[in-house]
Parts: structure tokens; C-alpha cells; sequence
């Protein structure tokens, strides 16, 4: 279920159960449910909510994605960025070397395959006569919750801001 701030921006997604229990206690209410299902109980049934909206804004500082090796791997889709392979062991390669003075920034790391980062070695990839497939950027919250859900609702994407 994707969670709302009362202002309509994406916040999070979350379980079935906890969206209920949101709604129940009219902490939230219903935008758009799934007509193919439904929660029943003794004495009532409730629609299946596919989003919900608080009724009350959250400020929510912490949007902000933090730099982890996690978080790259996942950005670059598990993919190295130079050869495009997924199926050797990936590490994290910087694109301008820490001894040539590139940081630990977004848009300095990228996923690589051992093979990959071993060729590179210590050089840039112009000096190294390597491409890269993808330039690094500093991903978004609204990405992530993709990368969460798997599959994305159709229904969702004029709230993520991907219609």
C-alpha cells in the first residue's frame, strides 16, 4: 500500500495490515483501493486500499537517501557500469580515485564487477579506455520505493510522479 502525506506527496509503502489499522483509527483515509479485493471481519467488510493518505502533514526530514553501499548497488541496478554484467560478484569502484582526489559522493561511486574494478585499477576511466554505461546520480526517495515494491501499481504512478 503507498502512504500519502496529507498533501498527496509519497511518503513510504506499507503492509496491508498496518494500512487498516491507519484507516480504522482515522489516522488516514482511503484514495484508491483494489476492487478485486476486500478485508472481512465478523461484522464488516472493507475495501483492499491500494493508497492511502494521512489525514495529518508529517514533516518528514529524513528524505534525503543516505550514500551506502546498499543504496549504490541498488541505484545501479545491480549491474556493473562498464561492462553491464550482473552475474559476477559486484564491488564499488570510484570513478576518480580517492588518490586523485574524487570523494565518497553519489555521483563518484558506481557498482563494477571485480574484473571490471581490477582493469580500472587506480586510474579514471578516460585513462583506462573504459566507458561507462550509466552516469552516477544522487537517486530520489521515489525511486527507492520503487525499487521496495518490485512490480509498481499502475494506480500509483500519477502519485510518484511517473505518468
Amino acid at each position: 500500500m503507498l502512504i500519502l502525506n496529507q498533501s498527496y506527496e509519497p511518503l513510504t509503502v506499507c503492509n496491508i495490515k498496518k494500512a487498516v489499522i491507519l484507516i480504522y483509527l482515522g489516522k488516514a483515509e482511503l484514495v484508491l483501493n483494489d476492487n478485486r479485493k476486500e478485508v472481512r471481519s465478523v461484522t464488516a467488510r472493507i475495501p483492499w486500499p491500494s493508497i492511502i493518505r494521512l489525514n495529518h502533514f508529517i514533516n518528514v526530514p529524513y528524505k534525503k537517501v543516505v550514500l551506502t553501499r546498499k543504496n549504490i548497488l541498488r541505484r545501479d541496478a545491480y549491474k556493473c557500469s562498464y561492462c553491464g554484467r550482473s552475474d559476477l560478484p559486484l564491488t564499488i569502484d570510484h570513478i576518480v580515485p580517492k588518490s586523485k582526489g574524487g570523494s565518497d559522493s553519489w555521483e563518484n561511486l558506481v557498482c563494477a564487477c571485480t574484473f571490471c574494478n581490477n582493469k580500472k585499477g587506480d586510474r579514471t576511466p578516460e585513462e583506462a579506455k573504459m566507458q561507462l554505461l550509466n552516469r552516477p546520480f544522487k537517486p530520489s526517495h521515489i525511486m527507492f520505493i520503487k525499487h521496495v515494491v518490485g512490480k509498481l501499481d499502475d494506480n500509483w504512478k500519477p502519485y510518484l510522479y511517473l505518468s
